[in-house]
């Protein structure tokens, strides 16, 4: 899912530039964390699973969203033909605040601009859903930073996406994810994305979970 919303004029400049940033960010911290099997939890048209398929290190890539529009357009993109035998790379129709044994087993999953397309009172499923069930050893969570969105002329409380339930400040974000890692066995670690202002942080704020235990 797309985090910015390019029609606002502070945002449009430079809302491509960031948005490879992401994936570009994304895409070396799983080369880091050495994973083969990637689940791109809405993945929406599939501008990251494209990329990820380019890199011979990924032998399994599924990308899950529940628009059936988006995902014919990632088939499209990435050639998939509808019909054949599930491959290297396959989407499917699926919710990540579900529970699925199916998607059980991955190295890595990746929600890259996708919780605040989330109602909070939902978030509690996603947690129990990737955290509790789906287990990978590693989950990268990308979201927009809040406090950034002063540097684009917007007024306080206006969010980057019409489709966005919520945007967190790092304080707030950094309080969920680690309350997320100290429930399920997780240690977390953050960083930015984007350029950072001295007080304000950067544009686009990450997680990066790595399983550590099981919970008790």
């Amino acid at each position: 899912m797309d985090g910015e919303l390019k029609d606002h004029p502070g945002i449009s400049g430079g809302a491509t530039a960031l948005h490879e940033m992401r994936i570009a960010t994304v895409i070396g911290a799983l080369l880091d964390a050495q994973a083969k099997s990637v689940l791109d939890l809405g993945c929406g048209e599939g501008e990251l699973m494209v990329r990820l398929a380019a890199q011979a290190q990924f032998s399994r890539i599924i990308g899950i969203d529940i628009s059936d529009h988006v995902l014919r357009m990632a088939r499209c993109l990435l050639g998939l033909d509808p019909l054949a035998s599930p491959g290297r790379v396959e989407v499917m129709h699926a919710s990540f605040t579900e529970p699925d044994s199916a998607l059980k087993g991955f190295d890595a999953a990746v929600l890259l601009e996708t919780i605040e397309h989330i109602n909070p009172g939902r978030l509690s499923r996603v947690e129990g859903a990737v955290f509790g069930c789906y287990r990978p050893r590693t989950v990268l969570v990308t979201t927009p930073n809040h406090e950034y969105n002063t540097m684009y002329g917007m007024a306080p409380g206006q969010f980057r996406h019409p489709g966005h339930c919520f945007e967190w400040d790092r304080p707030k974000f950094r309080h969920w994810a680690s309350g997320v890692a100290g429930r399920n066995g997780y240690s977390v670690a953050f960083s930015d994305i984007g350029d950072p202002h001295p007080t304000l942080g950067a544009p686009t704020q990450m997680a990066i979970f790595t399983l550590i235990a099981d919970p008790v």
